[in-house]
């Protein structure tokens, strides 16, 4: 009994250990990943996989861009976005091995004129608390700030303008995703280092890892002979959208880079901050790399899934969680026509990177999903099948939604007298706490929405309903169309103005609904 016990437990680790290591074949890669380009319509993917320690998958598939129809290849450059928070976070943790401050180091202690709405989250805010989504701000609070990329704010205005964000939650009890507080953590790397951000990550990180050709902005590329180009649905078609991105925000999302560079970060993150020939260096110790996956924000676990989850949070720069009783750290990011996902299961030493130039995040979900089933022996999911028919589900409710809207617009359009009377009523110049000053004006006897500091948030307006109107986006790349809801006085003129988003799909940096305008 002894010995078929024995036998048992041999057979049984084994066969762990075999559907552990199991792994699609490279033909099998590429069947997937042409069979994702073509049921997202994505023009180009890069694919890179690690594993013990090695690149062992590094491939473009599709083309660059629609314009130039050349071709992804595993060193093309993408934006990664918000896996550039992971760096940043990585930052303040060698600086804190350096004894120069700590997690719980109060920010104002660094920036003294950092200033939230509420005092008490003022004093009380730390390093920590930049980076873990817990402020009490709502999701994507402030972003208009520096998205789309045309605004003219400072850094400087950007980290004044905190105090005047609303918390639509109270500070530390719940997850809301931010950029902004980003922001201001490259900001404490630059004041406790005495050099930029940029300067940071460029010599401090990507210089001992040997990370060539990688930057910390599009803007410091020299070389753009293997560039992706962004890609965005426009009127239903997908076309190339304008690169939008502003230096204010490099900490929380500005990195480019291609999957190849990306392994490196890859193998030291998997190797707990050591790297080397022997592993015989460390970028950060042990204790702050342990801090990094770390849980510090619960986030709600709706349902377990096929990956059997039961816990989910944030940790420093990383979300968390457990897939088929494995640590999972991943996270995403996402630019105008650029949207990319980083994936590690470090008890399996390995690694996922996938990056799209199409905003379609369905197609880099079913990618490493699929690559993720191989290792952890899940079969017979279909999931570029399962991230398509939600990805379909989701697009026609949201243009039931706009399909509706338009409608109504449309009857309302007959009534010229009355839509003539109330446009008259919203005529003026109103100013938002931080978004600064807007001009509803008459242009060419159109209704005309004009940002003075967001300088591509502009357009038609169109009378809705009551005291509401819509504005189209001349950029129609945005998806981002929005109600402007009107408060009148007694006299019936309109004393300011709320908005929000019409499709439920709208990019939530595109944070319309943290504006109050009054007139001025």
């Amino acid at each position: 009994m002894k010995f078929l016990k024995l036998l048992f437990t041999v057979a049984f680790i084994a066969l762990q250990f075999a559907s552990a290591n199991a792994q699609l074949k490279p033909n099998e890669i590429d069947d997937l990943v042409n069979k994702t380009l073509k049921t997202f319509d994505v023009p180009g993917i890069q694919v890179g996989i690690v594993k013990d320690g090695k690149l062992i998958h590094a491939k473009g598939y599709g083309l660059r861009s629609l314009n130039t129809k050349q071709p992804v290849d595993a060193n093309t450059e993408f934006g990664i976005a918000s896996n550039t928070k992971a760096f940043t976070a990585f930052a303040l943790g060698m600086l804190i091995d350096e004894n120069k401050l700590t997690w719980d180091t109060h920010v104002t202690d660094i920036i003294p004129e950092f200033k939230m709405y509420d005092p008490y989250v003022t004093s009380e805010f730390t390093v920590r608390d930049l980076l873990c989504h817990r402020s009490g701000l709502g999701l994507g609070a402030g972003d208009l700030m520096f998205w789309p990329d045309s605004n003219t704010f400072s850094k400087a205005e950007i980290i004044h303008n905190l105090r005047y964000l609303k918390p639509v939650s109270s500070f530390r009890t719940q997850y809301d995703y931010d950029n902004l507080l980003y922001i201001v953590a490259g900001e404490v790397v630059e004041r406790i280092s005495g050099v930029s951000w940029e300067n940071f990550i460029q010599t401090r990180i990507f210089k001992p890892l040997d990370i060539k050709n990688t930057y910390t902005t599009f803007r410091e590329m020299k070389d753009w002979s293997n560039v992706i180009d962004p890609h965005a649905p426009v009127n239903g078609q997908i076309n190339v959208v304008r690169r939008d991105w502003s230096n204010n925000a490099n900490a929380a999302g500005g990195i480019y880079t291609n999957v190849s560079e990306m392994s490196k970060w890859m193998i030291l993150l998997l190797n707990g901050g050591k790297y080397g020939a022997n592993l015989e260096k460390r970028l950060i110790s042990e204790k702050n790399f342990t801090e990094l996956w770390t849980p510090q924000t619960i986030i709600p676990v709706k349902s377990p899934g096929s990956y059997n989850t039961h816990f989910a949070s944030y940790g420093l720069g990383w979300f968390i969680s457990d897939v088929k009783g494995y640590k999972q750290l991943t996270h995403t990011g996402g630019l105008a026509g650029i949207v990319t996902q980083t994936t590690l299961l470090p008890e399996l030493n390995l690694a996922i990177m996938v990056y799209t130039n199409q905003q379609s995040g369905a197609a880099f979900n079913a990618i490493t999903a699929t690559i993720k089933d191989s290792y952890l022996g899940i079969k017979g999911i279909d999931r570029v099948k399962e991230y398509s028919d939600k990805e379909r589900a989701n697009f026609e409710e949201a243009n039931k939604i706009v399909s509706e809207i338009n409608s109504k617009i449309e009857t309302q359009a007959k009534n010229q007298s009355n839509i003539a009377l109330k446009s008259a009523q919203v005529l003026g110049e109103y100013q938002d706490p931080w978004f600064g000053l807007v001009t509803i004006s008459m242009k060419d006897n159109q209704l005309w929405f004009t940002s003075q500091k967001s300088l591509l948030l502009q357009g038609p307006m169109t009378y809705y309903n009551a005291n509401t109107y819509l504005v189209k986006w001349i950029d129609r790349s945005f998806e981002a169309d929005a109600f402007v809801k009107f408060n009148l006085n007694t006299e019936g003129k309109a004393s300011g103005f709320t908005m929000e988003a019409i499709s439920p799909l709208t990019d939530f940096s595109f944070d319309f609904q943290d504006l109050d305008f009054s007139r001025k």
